[in-house]
């Protein structure tokens, strides 16, 4: 990623902590900012008339609906005016934090999805296939792994399996597939950074290639559920915006 020098000094620390409390730290910082942004270039005095007039639509929406169904329907189509105003007046804030947040979320995507592959740690490598594979595949490393199996695999069940282990550094792996040949990138380290551990692959009988790091969930500790860092950063920023703009009273 072109902004890892940047970002890096910055995030690492993070790295350090247990996934949630760095997914909670991230979500603090990044929705602190976006209220913060949104707060000092939309007119704040604009944006509380809309909403307040937005929940008075709601109410004399539901007070009519059964009374007098055509002026409730009136009236929703003036919510849905003063809906879309508001969120033309909300649109400039959204621009100044779109990217940004794409770099961010990049970077989080590749330091916080999987767990790294420790030197001298027994992994898997998993190669999947589609329907009329021919029956072996053989996998191949550069520099050497050690390979606790035979490299050449039958495909079984749609798939082939290998474990293998090695010194940190950077590898590939060359899977010899029916006179077709991949490659796969392939960090080992004992710092918190992988290669990407999927490849999808096109017009093949071999559809993909897995690596077995492990992935994250942040809340699996805590309360045993499985959802990955973006849906855990989801969750900790709705929370974190609803307390900053009372706190700062942002409309």
């Amino acid at each position: 990623m072109a902004f890892e020098s940047i970002l890096d000094p910055v995030f690492n620390p993070l790295l350090k902590m247990t996934p949630l409390i760095a997914i909670l730290l991230i979500s603090f910082i990044l929705t602190l900012i976006i209220t913060l942004v949104y707060r000092f270039t939309t007119d704040q005095k604009k944006m509380k008339k809309l909403k307040e007039e937005m929940k008075e639509h709601q109410k004399k929406i539901k007070e009519l609906s059964k009374k007098d169904p055509q002026k409730a329907m009136q009236i929703q189509s003036e919510a849905m005016k003063g809906n879309l105003e508001y969120m033309k007046s909300s649109f400039k804030s959204t621009l100044y934090t779109l990217i940004p947040i794409i770099i961010i979320f990049g970077w989080l995507n590749a330091h916080m999805a999987y767990y790294p592959i420790s030197p001298n740690q027994e992994f898997k490598v998993t190669a999947y296939f589609a329907e009329g594979h021919a029956q072996t595949i053989a996998l191949a490393t550069i520099p050497e792994l050690e390979m606790l199996g035979n490299a050449t695999q039958l495909i079984t069940g749609g798939k082939a399996e290998w474990s293998l282990k090695g010194g940190g550094g950077e590898y590939k792996l060359n899977m010899n597939y029916n006179n077709e040949e991949y490659d796969m990138p392939l960090l080992i380290s004992s710092q918190h950074q992988y290669a990407p551990p999927e490849k999808t692959i096109q017009n093949s009988k071999l559809k993909k290639i897995v690596i077995g790091n492990e992935k994250i969930y942040p809340f699996k500790e805590l309360l045993g559920v499985k959802l990955n860092w973006l849906w855990t950063y989801i969750i900790f920023s709705m929370l974190i915006s609803i307390g900053l703009r009372k706190i700062l009273k942002v409309y």
